[in-house]
């Protein structure tokens, strides 16, 4: 069986990316109109500096921050954990799972190509990963 890279899953993919001057209210904006539950904040293009999510959001909502004045770079997650393209389906499940993320930038070179959540794997691989998760457990 072949085991799907994480850069099969991104090949086609348009993240949504934003610079860290943008304002939360903006990022925000641009998630609900694409749907989508986080950002990568980029500079130069594409290179990686941070990421925001609605988790973020709430946070800062809930500080009592501006979201019209505050800009991501005083509340995005810096340097967030990232995967090469050529990492599996089933690490980057298991590096969501274990850390508690909802979303896992795929970056080669400090470089965005592309980012993940559990809702982009297949039902086999999240069985695979319980399988694996399994395992391990009777090892303990």
């Amino acid at each position: 069986m072949h085991e799907r890279r994480v850069g099969e899953i991104v090949r086609d993919q348009r993240p949504l990316m934003m610079g860290p001057d943008a304002t939360v209210s903006e990022a925000c904006a641009a998630m609900h109109k694409r749907r989508v539950g986080a950002v990568l904040v980029v500079e130069d293009g594409d290179r990686l500096v941070g990421i925001f999510t609605g988790r973020d959001a709430v946070r800062c909502l809930a500080e009592g921050c501006d979201a019209r004045r505050t800009k991501l770079r005083k509340v995005m997650t810096r340097d967030p954990v990232t995967l090469p393209p050529e990492a599996t389906a089933v690490e980057a499940l298991r590096l969501l799972s274990d850390c508690g993320f909802r979303h896992l930038p795929v970056c080669r070179d400090g470089r965005v190509r592309g980012i993940v959540s559990r809702y982009d794997f297949r039902a086999t691989e999240h069985a695979r990963l319980d399988e694996e998760t399994g395992f391990f457990e009777i090892l303990r």
